[in-house]
């Protein structure tokens, strides 16, 4: 026993017991109750952060985007209210308009009178011009065929055409029905131009080429609201006096 324990193991084993009670002090010990570690870090920041009723995230959008029910009322309360305007207190007119918004629910009163503009400066100018191929997309075969007659007998007499438009000071609608397979509209204008028609020796025989004339015109456009083409036809044209 005494060769055993001889003073280099008794040093040793002493060394021992300081190193392993110092690692004792620093670390503690383990009593088989510990939490894991992910579980200590969970309940420390459920401690640090307090679950409210903000923490519930709401999607937010404005009241009635994207609601197309909500879309359509409100383009309907717009309609009726153009349909108002331009009847003027024309009820027959009015039972008109909504006839044709009935039966072609992209037609509106107002988006229609701005076309209905564009395409009467576009045909009274290509008329005086003789621009055949404009006046053929926007007129009825009839209306076209008339319109071009006097374009040939103005070319046959030699006689041109000096034509400024100036403006649609009036444009109203005169009448508007479904007739079971067209959408009819009317529409009164009542335009600004300066023309003067002269002949191949260049003397006026027509008009004034240095005085605004109004001229008054009620033009029928149609359409069929089965059609894939969007577009309206002049079908009919009358000169008021």
């Amino acid at each position: 026993m005494a060769e055993f324990l001889d003073l280099p193991t008794l040093i040793v084993i002493g060394l021992a017991i300081v190193i392993l009670f110092r690692l004792r002090s620093v670390l503690g010990t383990r009593t088989g109750n510990e939490r894991p570690p992910v579980e200590r870090r969970v309940k420390s920041d459920a401690k640090t952060v307090k679950p409210t009723t903000e923490d519930t995230i709401v999607p937010i959008r404005p009241r009635g985007a994207g609601n197309p029910d909500l879309d359509e009322d409100r383009r309907a309360r717009k309609t009726e209210a153009e349909i108002e305007q331009y009847s003027k207190g024309n009820a027959g007119l009015a039972e008109g308009l909504k006839a044709v918004v009935e039966a072609d629910p992209s037609f509106t009163p107002k988006s229609f009178i701005d076309g209905a503009k564009q395409a009467y400066e576009m045909i009274v100018t290509a008329f005086a011009a003789g621009d055949r191929n404009t006046l053929k997309n926007l007129l009825e075969k009839d209306v076209f065929d008339g319109f071009q007659r006097a374009i040939a007998d103005r070319e046959a007499a030699g006689q041109k055409v000096d034509f400024t438009f100036v403006g649609l000071p009036k444009v109203e609608f005169s009448d508007a029905e479904f007739d079971k397979k067209n959408v009819n509209v009317t529409i009164r204008f009542h335009a600004e131009v300066v023309s003067a028609t002269r002949d191949k020796d260049g003397t006026l025989v027509d008009g004034n080429a240095d005085q605004v004339q109004t001229i008054a015109d009620e033009w029928t456009f149609a359409r069929n609201p089965k059609s894939r083409d969007p577009n309206w036809k002049v079908v009919t044209t009358s000169q008021l006096d």
